[in-house]
């Protein structure tokens, strides 16, 4: 820094303040210093930082797994974010196994992360003490189910999105729909369809409920040819909801190769709008979820609490998804 700060003509302090992104310094000034950066090749020394300033410029970020599209979103989000304030982004995967999930709290944990934001529900949940017993800020995001009242999260209203498709299907006339979901994590979208076709007097059977063993495409493909013969039983399903895209893509290939064509013989909505679904064949008919407004928002309430040093209160912020029409859901086929 002293290299620099000669090479430029200026304080150490105002290297500093230039490599913290700080607005104190004239732009010529700045210029000139980041000039002279590029020319001596200079790098902070990050350890001899948090010594000095007693922070890490590091955020932990705990979620299930970066294999589902919907967290490979949300995590590059927090990731951009924090690159803008000069933060650093430390990534732990519980892989839906809650030894791990105690194990990578504690580990990041022990390594004086700044702030932690934690993704998922059921293999974490327990691990996670109320805010007044945690020594840094921690705020909840993509939680499900019973999302705890001792902290703050931000979460998207999946029953509502499980409303959407239902009420989706509704409208363009669908009265016999299953459900493909993989369950129970999933079984409050399950609650909303269950909930719009209620509404009209219409009771989703608990037979017409399939069980997919993971939120992917493969396990999308198993359940759809478990349910095969039950969708084309006397009174033949019209229409399928899937509790994500990844799980309908794995559907609707099953489909294909039995010659069942979508939508015209039968129709298929699933939840999340991951890329994916715009480029299916057909294109897929989703409930999109506010996945990057919802990384945004937890965030800025982690640098609420790292510039208070002190926690966010506990608060549940709920966004609300959308339906977004496409090709593969339309009104049944009259026989």
């Amino acid at each position: 820094m002293a290299d620099v700060a000669q090479r430029a003509g200026v304080t150490k302090q105002t290297v500093s303040n230039v490599v913290r992104g700080r607005t104190v310094v004239s732009p010529e000034t700045r210029a000139r210093v980041e000039a002279a950066i590029a020319e001596l090749g200079y790098t902070p020394n990050l350890v001899a930082r948090s010594l000095s300033t007693g922070t890490t410029m590091t955020i932990g970020f705990i979620v299930p797994t970066i294999a589902n599209p919907f967290y490979s979103e949300v995590v590059e989000e927090v990731e951009m974010l924090l690159e803008e304030r000069g933060y650093h982004l430390l990534l732990a995967t519980t892989r839906g196994d809650g030894d791990r999930a105690r194990r990578q709290l504690a580990t990041l944990s022990n390594r004086s992360v700044d702030a932690l934001l934690v993704a998922g529900d059921f293999d974490i949940g327990e691990q996670l003490s109320p805010q007044s017993e945690l020594e840094l800020p921690v705020v909840l995001c993509a939680w499900e189910i019973d999302p705890p009242d001792t902290l703050p999260v931000v979460t998207i209203d999946y029953e509502k999105a499980g409303y959407l498709a239902g009420r989706h299907l509704r409208e363009l006339g669908h009265r016999q729909v299953a459900v493909i979901a993989d369950l129970p994590a999933h079984r409050v979208r399950v609650a909303g369809v269950r909930r719009a076709f209620a509404e009209d007097g219409i009771t989703v059977p608990d037979d017409l409920v399939f069980t997919a063993p993971g939120a992917t495409p493969e396990s999308g493909y198993e359940a759809a040819l478990r349910a095969l013969p039950q969708l084309r039983a006397a009174e033949p399903v019209t229409a399928v909801f899937t509790s994500t895209d990844a799980i309908a893509l794995g559907v609707m290939e099953v489909f294909r190769h039995q010659g069942l064509r979508v939508p015209e013989d039968i129709s298929v909505v699933g939840i999340d709008d991951i890329p994916q679904a715009a480029h299916a064949h057909p294109p897929l008919t989703t409930v999109a979820l506010p996945k990057r407004q919802m990384a945004r928002e937890a965030t800025e309430l982690l640098w609420r609490g790292i510039a208070n040093s002190r926690p966010a209160a506990p608060s549940l912020t709920l966004l609300r998804p959308e339906v977004v029409p496409r090709a593969s859901s339309a009104p049944p086929a009259v026989h």
